[in-house]
């Protein structure tokens, strides 16, 4: 068996579906501030962005003494940390902490007919007794449950992500058996569909880049995929276990033909399914299994309010409880300046906005559209690009927040447009210094490699989606600015959408006349590396930029050559830059002065000499960057907000 593998915080970002049901405050969490002081200046905490956590997945079932209870996967910036088990009657509740330290997240989970609830995440298979009130089993894997089932004997099977590994726990026996790797591709798998037939054969439905359905004989520990190369499709299976005892599938959901019957191994075309699937309280992270076997639901769980509302269909009537949990804080995507001089940014899982005003430390905390990847202002308005859909956003931190709608009135912030399946994980946005256009870019959509550009003129209110196959096929923009005479620099990444394939062998600067949309130059500059991550002009006119997070350089534009080269990392002992969605390494002070954010601290770059100095070292790793206020340099530790003054 293989050693378990750690996920961060950005692989699990990456993976991640904007899934989930309720989301929530915790009433005990530790969000005071703090200083540091070091020889160079002052770290302060100013403290937690949002002080919220979010579920991954609710069951309603029975505990001790035959009681109605409610159990939810809780999660934070530090992953899938805990389960939370709430009495339906009084509200009390219990945490109990996973049997392993927190890290990615549960993405799939099953209450089995014995009542026990399992899932897997951050390579460790857990089985939790209500009745007991702990967790009973734990052992260890490879990867996260993308699906889980019960096949008819009640062995309890796990299909995972990234490499389709399957797993099954036969309950009685307390037997856990990890068959590996099931399936290969080169790209990562999202074996979102299993199930089981009643001769006891497993199948397997995954994708993005290519669907395919998997046939797997447990007893020989043998596959076959039945879908032939001409038959897959961009996207994801589907399949569903009938109560007739066979599995029924197709190469997508969507589709409306092209049903497969599948039993004992065998694979039979039929016109249509039966359309009549068993049970079972299994689903994604979105699963909100509200019924109670003593008739009452679960009507409303909000983790905002620590609300429970059980609903009594019999009696009539709705009861309304409160509960706690503990939680350290929402993931911060990256912190910008607001043109009313507030910090302002979003949260991750649960989605959330936010703006800290240095002047009286006063927060403001909102629910948000999706999730904020990317934020700049042209001093009138933040722009927002963010994940799903590759949304665009404007929105005045200095007026009331108003809930986003796309076709309701114009919220605050208000819906501008998206941009899928061309972009769909905004990495950055560029307010052009001399025309009315904003433009992002990004990752594309699930299984789509190559990414586009976006350009909204402010004039017309209209948006322009620029394909990959016109700019740099299968790259994405991560980084962009602008240079003279309508032309733009941009460095790119080739890192595909979520379960794509990757298809470019490295990463490229390259230059694009905005006004004709073609690209008049490209080229490598740094061999080898996948992504530029953040570029920035300098004011004698050359261009500052990172690659690979580590690969720091200097390019001259009118000649385009390099100017200076080294790795920060292996040539200076600086570790690696903050690497977010929207990285924002570089921050603009004041006096010309240009600062770089680390993952261990704060440097600034002498723009004379191009040397780069370490400041200080952070109290805590830099996860996020940031921007510049009143002689401070605002970042991300976490799911706190912090400064260093300079």
């Amino acid at each position: 068996m293989k050693k378990e593998t750690s996920i961060s915080r950005r692989d699990f970002l990456l993976k991640n579906a904007a899934l989930g049901v309720g989301i929530g405050l915790a009433p005990g969490l530790a969000s005071a501030t703090g200083r540091l002081f070091t020889s160079k200046g002052q770290f302060t905490d100013h403290g937690v962005a949002s002080p919220i956590g979010q579920h991954r997945g609710v069951v309603a079932t029975t505990g001790r003494n035959g009681k109605d209870v409610v159990l939810l996967w809780l999660f934070d910036h530090r992953g899938g940390y805990a389960l939370l088990m709430i009495d339906a009657e009084t509200g009390k509740s219990e945490q109990f902490e996973m049997p392993f330290t927190p890290g990615d997240a549960p993405y799939a989970s099953i209450l089995s007919g014995q009542n026990k609830l399992y899932t897997l995440f951050k390579g460790q298979f857990v089985e939790f007794d209500p009745v007991e009130g702990a967790f009973t089993f734990s052992h260890a894997t490879q990867g996260a449950a993308m699906s889980l089932t019960e096949d008819d004997k009640g062995t309890i099977w796990a299909v995972s992500y990234p490499g389709c590994g399957l797993t099954s726990f036969e309950p009685q026996s307390r037997k856990f058996t990890d068959y590996g790797v099931v399936n290969k591709e080169n790209w990562q798998q999202y074996p979102r569909y299993i199930a089981a037939d009643d001769k006891g054969w497993v199948y397997l439905a995954v994708g993005y880049t290519a669907s395919q359905i998997i046939c797997f004989d447990p007893s020989t520990a043998k596959t076959h995929s039945i879908l032939a190369e001409g038959e897959r499709k961009q996207g994801l299976a589907y399949l569903y276990r009938d109560q007739d005892g066979s599995v029924y599938g197709k190469a997508l959901e969507s589709d409306k033909d092209g049903w497969v019957a599948l039993y004992d191994g065998k694979v039979r075309r039929v016109e249509r399914s039966p359309q009549q699937p068993v049970p079972y309280i299994s689903g994604s992270q979105a699963l909100f299994h509200k019924d109670f076997k003593s008739g009452k639901q679960v009507k409303k769980l909000d983790l905002v309010t620590n609300t429970l509302t059980i609903s009594d269909p019999v009696a009539g009537g709705d009861k309304e409880l409160k509960f706690s949990y503990t939680s350290d804080g929402a993931i911060v995507m990256g912190v910008a300046l607001g043109p009313d001089k507030t910090i302002c940014g979003g949260t991750a899982f649960p989605m959330r906005q936010f703006s800290f005003n240095p002047a009286n430390g006063e927060w403001k905390n909102y629910d948000a559209y999706g999730q904020f990847n990317t934020v700049e202002s042209d001093g009138k308005h933040l722009y927002v690009g963010g994940y799903p859909g590759g949304f665009l956003l404007r929105w005045d931190p200095s007026r009331p927040h108003k809930k986003t709608g796309k076709v309701q009135e114009p919220g605050n912030p208000a819906y501008l447009g998206e941009s899928k399946p061309d972009v769909y994980r905004p990495f950055k946005i560029l307010i052009h210094p001399e025309r009315e256009t904003v433009l992002f870019s990004g990752g594309p959509a699930y299984g789509v490699t190559g990414g586009g550009l976006v350009i909204w003129d402010k004039k017309t209110e209209k948006m322009e989606v620029v394909p990959d196959e016109n700019l740099i096929l299968n790259h994405s923009i991560m980084t962009m600015l602008a240079l003279k005479h309508d032309l733009l620099l941009a460095g790119t990444s080739t890192t595909p959408g979520s379960g794509g394939e990757k298809k470019a062998h490295e990463a490229t600067l390259f230059i694009l006349d905005e006004k004709s949309r073609k690209v008049v130059w490209q080229e490598p500059v740094i061999p080898g590396v996948q992504g530029y991550n953040d570029l920035f002009r300098l004011k004698n006119g050359n261009i500052a930029g990172f690659a690979d997070a580590q690969h720091f350089f200097i390019w001259n534009p009118e000649d385009r050559k390099l100017v200076k080269q080294v790795n920060i990392d292996k040539e200076l002992g600086l570790g690696k830059t903050v690497l977010e969605q929207g990285p924002r390494i570089f921050v603009k002070g004041d006096r010309n002065n240009v600062y770089i954010l680390l993952r261990k601290g704060v440097a600034r770059l002498d723009t004379k000499t191009y040397a780069i100095e370490l400041l200080a070292e952070s109290p805590q790793p830099i996860r996020a960057g940031g921007t510049y206020h009143d002689g401070k340099v605002y970042f991300v530790c976490d799911s706190h907000l912090w400064s260093y003054g300079v």
